[in-house]
């Protein structure tokens, strides 16, 4: 791969600049491609933009931004949240604030200022070769500012009319999946975090074989409709919302669950039942406990140090089971405090409390006997 540096002026970058939005970003007379597909959508904050019109008004350095030749025109490779702050700021989508807390746009500075703006060079670093070359070294820039995450590098990679239809799905700001599935799932769909989610579920793991497969097809349909079958399933097996239903792995329980017939009257009884439960640390664990039936989704409330020293001493440092393989005597090991755990007399699935009355202490080979009903 060749590389080369040069400087351009913001003067350079910004003639020819449109921002067509999901349609595309141009500058530099148009052979800049400054939102090539790989890209992610634009998230700096007003206060990152102005810090970047800053550093510019003074005249100081910016990083290196990286170019890539393709034919007779470039696409940005790197600096992509800097270069879009200047061109942002000249086509007066943004103010900055003097000392005295007035705002500036660009076009009401003095035409020195602007003209110092405007002048102000830009370090590029233009590279020509293939295309595993370019991407390959893409995931190994040391990008400054807000480093991309995963799946904005494998965007980078598996590029085509597949992905670009995904990111209309799930990456585009208000985009489908927002408006369906916000309220079951966290992230910024800017960053990529709706789209990693879905192809997580989708290709069960392992995403990168999931877009290499797919990288070619005409449309990301397909994947749509599989997220649009996970929330319809999620409000028809439980129709009542609770907020302890966001960014759970609804893809997952989908999967396994899709084919089986639920009363949803019923569920949700059990949810508001355990809901209302003061044993049950994780209420967001509710879900997948109801469908799974694992008490460790639930975080069930453990007896406190103070308890477990106390029945403890009662004991006196024996395990009652140990004592009944011994014909109920205090001849078998005395142990440690650190060695025995707090074990409910009576089970919680039984209607047991965390109480000191229903806490008794075993030696850890005969809780995890009694945890995996073993005896």
């Amino acid at each position: 791969m060749n590389t080369t540096r040069q400087n351009i002026t913001v003067r350079q970058l910004f003639n020819g600049y449109q921002d067509h939005d999901w349609e595309g970003v141009v500058g530099f007379g148009g052979k800049l491609d400054i939102r090539p597909k790989y890209q992610r959508e634009f998230i700096y904050d007003d206060e990152r933009q102005r810090k970047v019109i800053d550093t510019v008004r003074h005249e100081r350095p910016l990083n290196i931004m990286y170019w890539v030749v393709n034919g007779d025109h470039f696409e940005l490779l790197d600096g992509q949240q800097r270069t879009l702050s200047i061109c942002r700021y000249l086509d007066h989508k943004f103010a900055i604030t003097n000392q005295n807390g007035e705002k500036m746009y660009f076009d009401t500075l003095p035409e020195n200022e602007r003209e110092q703006i405007l002048n102000y060079p830009l370090e590029v670093c233009i590279c020509d070769g293939t295309e595993n070359e370019i991407y390959d070294w893409f995931r190994t820039i040391n990008i400054n500012g807000l480093a991309l995450n995963e799946q904005e590098m494998l965007n980078a990679t598996y590029t085509g009319e597949w992905l670009t239809d995904a990111r209309r799905h799930f990456s585009k700001p208000k985009c489908a999946a927002y408006g369906l599935g916000k309220d079951y799932m966290k992230g910024i769909v800017e960053r990529q975090d709706y789209l990693a989610k879905v192809l997580k579920w989708a290709s069960k793991g392992d995403v990168k074989e999931y877009m290499a497969e797919h990288r070619r097809d005409a449309n990301a349909s397909d994947l749509w409709r599989y997220f649009e079958s996970i929330i319809a399933w999620v409000r028809s097996v439980f129709p009542v919302y609770r907020s302890e239903m966001k960014e759970l792995e609804w893809g997952k329980f989908y999967d396994d669950f899709k084919g089986q017939a639920f009363d949803a009257n019923r569920l949700e009884e059990q949810v508001k039942s355990l809901m209302a439960d003061d044993e049950v640390q994780s209420k967001s664990g509710i879900y997948e406990y109801i469908l799974y039936g694992q008490e460790k989704s639930l975080n069930l409330r453990a007896f406190d140090n103070a308890t477990k020293r106390t029945v403890y001493e009662r004991q006196d440092g024996h395990c009652p089971y140990c004592d009944q393989e011994k014909d109920g005597e205090h001849i078998g090991e005395r142990y440690k405090l650190e060695e025995m755990e707090g074990d409910h007399i009576v089970p919680w699935s039984k209607g047991g409390k965390t109480t000191i009355e229903n806490c008794q202490m075993l030696c850890k080979r005969h809780n995890n006997l009694k945890s995996n009903h073993l005896m």
